[in-house]
């Protein structure tokens, strides 16, 4: 049988196999060795590449199966230059915030979505965002962004911080963290009015997933810092909030607060 599978990461091994980091829509995250995946003759040879929807089968059910087919899905999937940070980023996600054969059906097809957004030219920021959102949701640790720690309703005109567990707090404007609360009406709602609003809920996810990674650092984030730093002009201007991912799911409507810190000014994704 061949399952939905997305290649996460890959890296040589001995000769010609490779060793692939996988995520399927049955089975989560696999590992599979591919034998002679490298050789000239492999059947293999430009198929297993990241971003591209593939159908794939293995024989075992150890720490490192072998990889038996693999084949494209659908037509080839191309993600521009420019995002493939984007990609990497997402990819490095599901890496470290998932486990191997723990089954994410929703969070595969959100992953699904994102990159034939990101893939389509939808608004890079905006498609992120809203991965992280529903990735946070789907691994247990929705937001709550409604109201207070106190069960305040969150007012649109005052500002808001966020810590450990208790989610928005009230505070000033001049307030390390502070996001506005426009902004986190913004995000329960799944929209971004402008560059605040995506500015602000890079902000809130930020904190939630750093906390969720335990002190673990995202390397593609590191590089991406670490590029701006040599060459400004790598930075993206903001997208334009009216473009939204081109596939979009509901969100349950019942969501747990997400595990949150306060983090400074403004860092890449």
């Amino acid at each position: 049988m061949l399952a939905p599978a997305y290649v996460l990461h890959q890296y040589a091994y001995r000769d010609t196999g490779r060793i692939v980091e996988m995520f399927t829509s049955e089975y989560g995250r696999i590992t599979l060795f591919a034998r002679g995946a490298s050789g000239p003759k492999s059947s293999l040879r430009g198929v297993l590449r990241p971003f591209q929807r593939l159908l794939v089968s293995w024989s075992g059910r150890s720490e490192a199966c072998a990889l038996v087919a693999a084949e494209m899905d659908g037509a080839l999937t191309t993600l521009a230059k420019e995002r493939l940070m984007s990609g990497f980023y997402l990819n490095e996600l599901l890496l470290k915030l998932t486990h191997r054969w723990d089954p994410h059906p929703e969070i595969f097809y959100s992953y699904a979505s994102c990159v034939e957004a990101l893939c389509a030219g939808a608004g890079e920021e905006p498609t992120l965002r809203l991965f992280e959102k529903r990735l946070l949701h789907d691994l247990g640790y929705g937001l709550e962004l409604a109201h207070t720690d106190e069960g305040e309703p969150v007012d649109p005109q005052r500002y808001y911080r966020f810590a450990l567990e208790r989610g928005p707090q009230l505070c000033v404007a001049e307030a390390p963290g502070a996001v506005y609360g426009r902004s986190l009406g913004d995000l329960e709602a799944g929209t971004f009015q402008d560059a605040r609003s995506l500015r602000d809920a890079k902000r809130v996810l930020r904190v939630a997933i750093d906390a969720c990674l335990e002190g673990r650092s995202l390397n593609s984030r590191e590089v991406m810092q670490a590029l701006r730093r040599h060459n400004p002009a790598v930075a993206r201007a903001p997208q334009p909030p009216q473009q939204q991912p081109a596939v979009q799911r509901p969100e349950p409507a019942v969501q747990r607060p997400a595990v949150q810190r306060a983090v400074p000014e403004e860092e890449q994704s």
